[in-house]
């Protein structure tokens, strides 16, 4: 089969497409023929050696798939050949053929493509996990997302409007705002052109936030922080900006604040019951029309590099797909 492979540690232009034997599935795995795979961030962190969690060479990237079950291996009865699934795969995505615990699949409607579940699985599970079970986010509180205009951001602020929360949305480019204003959200800020801190104190009125959702990290994370009200829970989602925030911790002691750690793959893999289910209630929305993944682009699996190149250079609105 061809697969994208990770030799060396390094950008996304030292990867390459090679033939590789066909993966067997163990006992209790299943194999899927994917039909889509997912662009995340941990993708391009992890093959340079950035990512929290790191593999040994050489390995398949690409962390969530949609497709069709191929094979089920020994002692798997939940799924059958022919199923239309989507994964949490971890590794291994950027190929024609992966293996993933039968545990770490989910049904897809028959009414989502494959090219718009290839975009949803990771999003929108980070957005929901971190939301809804970490934060508690309630109704008619106030939900800070930077970032807003990528896939975790988007996710975000769909769940939150949801939820019925008012949503400030912050971005690079008015493009991302754009996405992030039509996804709900009810204020915009352009943190390339405006001071942050400054921006959340006019649209709040000076009260401050009551969460933050940060998959940015950088710079951005300290000024969002001295922004939070009371009682307020900064979410610590990802670091795409590329540098890991040092948090002052008097920040947190004054506001009676929190800062709360989202790993919603480690989450599956510990919970799978309380996954199962987290899934299913988003797979409810998206069948009913509630929830709408942009997918902004499709690249080929040989294009795997320019898709990553693009994440990185952070000129993505939403999220790429890759069609083996």
């Amino acid at each position: 089969m061809k697969a994208v492979h990770c030799i060396e540690w390094g950008g996304p232009q030292q990867l390459l497409l090679v033939d590789v034997p066909v993966p067997q599935p163990r006992l209790g795995e299943i194999r899927i023929r994917v039909r889509a795979a997912g662009v995340n961030f941990p993708d391009a962190l992890i093959i340079q050696r950035k990512y929290q969690v790191q593999p040994s060479l050489p390995f398949i990237p690409g962390t969530e798939v949609a497709g069709t079950v191929d094979t089920v291996g020994e002692g798997v009865r939940q799924v059958k050949h022919g199923d239309r699934v989507v994964a949490f795969v971890g590794l291994g995505g950027f190929a024609e053929y992966v293996c993933v615990p039968a545990a770490q699949v989910a049904a897809l409607p028959d009414n989502v493509s494959d090219e718009v579940a290839a975009a949803f699985t990771l999003t929108y599970a980070t957005s929901h996990h971190a939301l809804i079970d970490r934060a508690q986010l309630k109704s008619r509180e106030t939900l800070l997302v930077l970032g807003a205009g990528g896939g975790v951001g988007l996710a975000a602020v769909q769940i939150a409007k949801l939820i019925g929360a008012r949503v400030i949305a912050a971005a690079s480019t008015d493009e991302k705002l754009a996405a992030a204003h039509a996804a709900g959200a009810d204020a915009l800020i352009n943190y390339s052109q405006l001071e942050l801190r400054e921006a959340i104190k006019t649209i709040t009125d000076g009260k401050g936030v009551d969460v933050i959702y940060d998959p940015v990290g950088g710079a951005y994370t300290e000024p969002a922080l001295r922004s939070i009200a009371w009682r307020g829970r900064l979410l610590v989602v990802g670091f795409a900006n590329g540098v890991i925030p040092q948090i002052p911790a008097n920040l947190l002691l004054v506001k009676g604040a929190s800062a709360i750690g989202v790993f919603w793959g480690e989450f599956a893999r510990r919970e799978p019951a309380a996954n199962q289910m987290l899934m299913a209630s988003l797979f409810d929305w998206l069948s009913q029309g509630r929830l709408a993944p942009k997918v902004s682009q499709i690249y080929a699996l040989a294009d795997t590099p320019k898709a990553l190149e693009a994440l990185l250079h952070r000129r993505v609105v939403g999220k790429l797909v890759i069609k083996p």
